[in-house]
């Protein structure tokens, strides 16, 4: 229980640090979004740029069992190596965004 706080607190916290960046570009809206009942974690962007429509996901994360399966991933530094740097073993995270075939020629977790 203590492990799945401190992965709640820290997956958390690596939104809030992208989420200090806004898009420089249109009206657009940028939040996190966290479930905390059912570990599902988003940093969102909505709005328009000119007559587009702005609608994407930046960063998706959840927390099944004890581990964290990042399932989309739209940085350039790599949320696995934030969660890293922050003392997240690399066996307790899952990079959803592979397929299942292609996770085993990494040093993450595999499932």
């Amino acid at each position: 229980m203590e492990q799945l706080e401190q992965y709640r607190q820290l997956v958390q916290q690596v939104l809030a640090e992208h989420n200090k960046y806004k898009p420089s570009y249109g009206d657009i809206e940028q939040f996190t979004i966290a479930d905390t009942q059912n570990d599902h974690y988003q940093l969102a962007t909505i709005g328009w740029e000119g007559d587009r429509r702005v609608f994407s996901c930046l960063i998706h994360i959840d927390i099944k069992g004890d581990k964290i399966w990042i399932q989309h991933d739209g940085t350039e530094v790599g949320v696995a190596n934030q969660l890293i740097q922050l003392g997240i073993p690399k066996q307790s995270i899952i990079l959803g965004f592979h397929d299942p075939n292609a996770r085993k020629f990494t040093e993450f977790a595999l499932n």
